[in-house]
């Protein structure tokens, strides 16, 4: 009796058609090399910190991500431990949303690249970056920019 159950149940299933594999890995992946907007100085604002001394670029985050993240590349002679940076972001109409001073660890030896994030400053997951994948529900796209304001040298090894 168990075995007629078995052949049955078996005869059953091949009869199901077999569905459609289920994608739970994105395509298409890819680094931008996009640079980051520097924010413009503001008249009779006077910078100390050289802005060509740290690049940023690669900038991502879809509405899901609770995280940013964007590459840091060293441009000075020095082993760097931290960046300091003011984000300005931005609708797509150029109306200012947000700005607000991050401190971004890194282990940055001169001329190297290293991913970095930060936690978003969208808690409630309403906006996406107009560069990531455009979300399936409904959020606004922004645009982000950013002034670097100094950065850590690591002394010894």
């Amino acid at each position: 009796m168990k075995r007629l159950l078995y052949l049955l149940a078996a005869a059953l299933l091949a009869t199901v058609p077999a569905q459609a594999r289920t994608r739970t890995t994105q395509r298409n992946l890819h680094t931008d090399a996009v640079v980051m907007q520097p924010i413009a100085p503001a008249p009779g604002d006077s910078l100390t910190v050289d802005q060509a001394d740290i690049t940023l670029r690669g900038y991502s985050k879809r509405a899901s991500d609770s995280k940013e993240t964007f590459f840091v590349t060293n441009n000075t002679q020095y082993r760097l431990s931290a960046i300091r940076i003011t984000m300005r972001y931005t609708g797509m109409d150029g109306v200012m949303l947000h700005e607000r001073e991050v401190t971004v660890p890194v282990t940055l030896n001169p001329g190297d690249t290293q991913l970095a994030s930060v936690r978003s400053w969208d808690p409630q997951h309403n906006f996406y970056y107009y560069g990531s994948s455009r979300p399936r529900k409904a959020a606004t796209p922004y645009q982000v920019a950013y002034r670097l304001l100094g950065y850590d040298i690591t002394v010894g090894r």
